[in-house]
Parts: C-alpha cells; structure tokens; sequence
C-alpha cells in the first residue's frame, strides 16, 4: 500500500469514526503499517488540509486522537444550520434514538444503545441542538451516567400535550426477544411518531 492510498484510507476511517476519532495505534492496527508510518502521512495530511483553502473541513488532534473537523470560519453558517427549526426532518436514526427516549425516559446512552445495537453520539447530538431532549439528571452508581429525556419543544414537535398521549406499544413487543422485539419496537415507533 502507498502513502497516498493510505492517506485517502485514513481519511475514510477518520470520517466513519466520527466524534470519537482514531489514535496513531489504531490506525497502524487497521492498515497494518508501523505507527512511523502513520504519524509521518497523519502530519502531511493535516498540512495538505491545511494549506487547501478551498476545503470546508481539517484534521484536528485533541487528546491522542486524529478527528475531522469543519473549519472554524464556517462556524456561522454550521450555527444557522443547527439552530433551524425546519432545515431537514430526522434521520431515522434520530427518529429510532428519540422515540426509545420518548418511551423509555429517563434514560442513559449506553441503555439506548443496547436497545438499537449501534453508537448513538450523533443522534443524541442533533437531538439536543434540535431542542428535543434534554438531560434529566445522573444514573446511580459507577460513572453517574447522564439520563436524558423528552422536552417541552418533543411534544410541541409531534402535537402532544403530554406523554400520556403517546399511543401504548403493541403487547406483542413484550413477548419478543432479541432483534425481533427491536424491530417492531423501531417500527412501532416510528410510525407513532411519523404518524404513519
């Protein structure tokens, strides 16, 4: 593999992690190339972002990790993106993510993500800019995990005036287990909150 192959790798990896970004060991695990390597190309990609004026996005290390970013200049315009009510509907992720919230409140991170079986950073994300959920305070026990759980803009959101109005799940759902119960629960849902 040559340098250039693995920069554009790197940046597919960097892209797909997210948030969480990619320490220097991670990715010599990954490509499979010495951590010389890849701190070598890390450094020449960072500068080819860098002095390319015309990119919307930078590769920043915070704390040992590799992330990308958008530039700083942009912040403007990402800041009238986010704080739009209406600039797009909820990706299904986000959908799936608000309504285990809505039906399961208080609830933390982690316990959101055994129910959809993936990370849930970005959904939780853009339903805090969005204004749909809020933190509710801390789990017991180790960590004191954040619980979050539905806002006064939620129930504006879908026309609720409480959540004592959102339609009772199937019985069904308590019977499955595993990806069944998954399933229908996401379908169940989503077409409670899409009113599908």
């Amino acid at each position: 593999m040559d340098k250039h192959e693995a920069q554009s790798i790197i940046e597919s990896l960097l892209f797909a992690a997210g948030d969480e970004g990619l320490n220097t060991s991670q990715l010599s695990n990954v490509l499979m190339i010495g951590e010389e390597a890849i701190t070598e190309w890390m450094g020449e990609l960072k500068n080819n972002y860098i002095s390319d004026a015309s990119r919307g996005i930078q590769i920043v290390e915070l704390a040992g990790t590799f992330q990308l970013a958008t530039k700083r200049d942009h912040a403007n315009y990402i800041k009238r993106l986010v704080e739009s009510p209406s600039n797009s509907s909820l990706s299904q992720a986000a959908l799936e993510t608000l309504a285990i919230i809505a039906y399961r409140q208080p609830i933390t991170r982690i316990h959101i993500e055994d129910i959809r079986g993936v990370k849930t950073d970005r959904p939780l994300q853009t339903l805090a800019s969005k204004g749909l959920i809020k933190e509710k305070g801390r789990a017991e026990g180790a960590g004191r995990a954040i619980l979050y759980g539905t806002t006064d803009e939620f129930l504006d959101y879908f026309g609720l005036k409480d959540l004592s109005e959102l339609p009772p799940l199937p019985e069904d759902v308590k019977d499955l287990e595993g990806d069944e119960e998954t399933d229908l629960f996401f379908k169940s849902l989503h077409n409670t909150l899409t009113n599908e």
